[in-house]
């Protein structure tokens, strides 16, 4: 697909892990550079210590301006790090769980989703958090999707996964397993389905093949292991059809992804780790995390913060990369 030109606003993560390495070592990929201007939310001299434990140049591209610098004043056509200077940059420990950078990830994504919402850019790519630094600095989230449902004021973002090979939609995400069949319905299912095909479809000119898992083992064998598929799942699928959508389910989970060949593009899964195993076994590498339904596209790397492999020069930045591209096609 074609993408434009646009700003992207990138966001670090926590300062402990693989983040700040990973938007290095992204500011010097040639497609990155090609997908328009990108602007990092970070701190400069976090960015320069971890270039030099890492063994990494600091992209010789890139500009360096104080934070809340006028948008008009900004250069044209160059990478810009927006720098928050914060006390304990020149301090923090690769590896170390640290209030100090789960309250700095926190205010970086805050400052970057409300210079999106002012127009400023158009799409967000965020570093990988991590949850116990950012509840020690006193934000109680699970994760980036309630996170930024939060300041955008979005009752129920989607996580949706993008890779080349499979998009995939959970239609509850942080949730006990004991809540699920309660949080499932047919307008449910459908709204992730629609926004998953929506991801799909930003990378890929052909309508989405579309399988819906089921719920219970056997896919509930005709209500002997549960209801839900007959009473909300297939009639979402028929719904979806009736739409003009190329649906398949309820599917069986556990042979779902059974074949080399996966008999569809788009899969609809009805809890976290029904979905997130297959897809991790499938796109480790180049999963992209979604947050769909915002004001505006969220994507991020499909892995955590990987502090045993944080400031040594290792880290992949393969899913970052793809994270980047896909906010900014079109």
């Amino acid at each position: 697909m074609e993408r434009s030109l646009q700003r992207t606003a990138i966001t670090l993560g926590d300062a402990a892990g693989v983040g700040p390495e990973l938007v290095l070592r992204a500011l010097a990929d040639h497609d990155v550079l090609a997908s328009g201007q990108m602007l990092v939310y970070g701190n400069e001299t976090l960015l320069r210590r971890v270039a030099a434990a890492a063994a990494l140049p600091f992209p010789a591209d890139a500009v360096v301006v104080p934070a809340h610098t006028p948008f008009a004043e900004l250069p044209v056509g160059r990478s810009v790090v927006l720098d928050f200077p914060f006390p304990e940059a020149g301090m923090i420990a690769p590896g170390k769980v640290c209030a100090a950078c789960g309250r700095q990830a926190y205010r970086w994504i805050e400052a970057a989703v409300a210079d999106i919402l002012a127009g400023q850019a158009q799409a967000l790519v965020t570093g990988p958090i991590n949850k116990k630094a950012m509840h020690e600095a006193g934000y109680d989230f699970p994760g980036h999707t309630e996170l930024l449902g939060h300041l955008t004021q979005v009752d129920h973002p989607d996580m949706i996964f993008y890779s080349p090979r499979l998009t995939l939609g959970l239609v509850t995400i942080h949730a006990s397993l004991v809540r699920v069949p309660q949080l499932l319905s047919v307008e449910r299912i459908l709204q992730t389905l629609e926004r998953a095909c929506a991801i799909y479809q930003r990378r890929h000119a052909q309508p989405p093949r579309i399988g819906v898992l089921g719920l219970n083992p056997h896919a509930g064998e005709q209500g002997i292991f549960g209801d839900e598929e007959a009473r909300v799942i297939l009639p979402a699928v028929q719904a979806a059809r009736d739409r003009g959508y190329c649906v398949m389910g309820p599917l069986v989970p556990d042979t779902a992804f059974a074949h080399a060949a996966l008999p569809f593009d788009v899969c609809i899964a009805m809890y976290h780790d029904q979905g997130l195993i297959p897809f991790k076994m499938l796109a480790f590498d180049d999963g992209v995390n979604v947050t769909a339904g915002l004001p505006f596209l969220r994507t991020s790397p499909d892995h955590g913060t990987a502090f045993d492999l944080a400031w040594k020069g290792i880290a992949r930045p393969t899913s970052l990369i793809q994270a980047i591209l896909l906010a900014a096609a079109r």
